[in-house]
C-alpha cells in the first residue's frame, strides 16, 4: 500500500466516528400465547422485521424537510462512496464499523464471529425438522441475545 493510500485510509478511519450513524436496532416480532409483541431484545422463535423509518420528504415548495438523521445518512453514503476504493467496503459494512468502533477489541472480534454464526443459524432455523425446531430456535435466540448484550 502506498504512503498516500495509507494516509487516506488513516484519515477515513479517524473521521469514521465523527460521521457515525444512529443505526436502527433490529426489531423482533415475538408471539407468546397468541399475543404479539415487538422488541429490540430477541425472544425464542422471534422473527426479524423491517422497521426502517421513511427517509423524509421534500415539500412541494422545493425546500427540503429531511431530518437530521436522514441528512447524516446521506452524508455517510457520500463519504462511503468516496472511500470505497480505499476500504473496499459498502455502506452497510461501514455502518457496522461505525456501530462497533467504540467496542473493546475482544467484543469486536466476538461480534465478527457472531455475524457468521447468526447467518448460519437464521438460515437453518426455518428449515429445521419438527423434532429439531425447538433446539434450532433456542440456539438462534442465544446467539441473538449475545449479539444484543455485546451491543454489536
Amino acid at each position: 500500500m502506498s504512503n498516500r493510500t495509507s494516509r487516506a485510509l488513516a484519515c477515513a478511519l479517524l473521521i469514521l466516528p465523527a460521521v457515525s450513524a444512529f443505526a436502527q436496532p433490529t426489531v423482533y416480532r415475538c408471539e407468546t400465547n397468541r399475543k404479539v409483541a415487538y422488541s429490540d431484545e430477541p425472544c425464542i422463535g422471534a422473527k426479524v422485521i423491517d422497521a426502517t423509518p421513511t427517509q423524509g420528504m421534500d415539500k412541494m415548495t422545493g425546500r427540503t424537510s429531511k431530518g437530521k438523521e436522514v441528512r447524516r445518512d446521506e452524508l455517510n453514503r457520500m463519504f462511503d462512496g468516496a472511500v470505497r476504493p480505499i476500504t473496499g467496503k459498502s455502506t452497510e459494512e461501514m455502518n457496522v464499523l461505525r456501530r462497533r468502533v467504540h467496542l473493546p477489541g475482544k467484543d469486536q472480534a466476538q461480534c465478527g464471529s457472531l455475524d457468521d454464526r447468526l447467518a448460519r443459524l437464521e438460515a437453518a432455523a426455518p428449515t429445521a425438522a419438527a423434532r429439531d425446531k425447538a433446539k434450532a430456535d433456542f440456539d438462534l435466540y442465544q446467539a441473538r441475545k449475545q449479539f444484543f448484550d455485546l451491543r454489536c
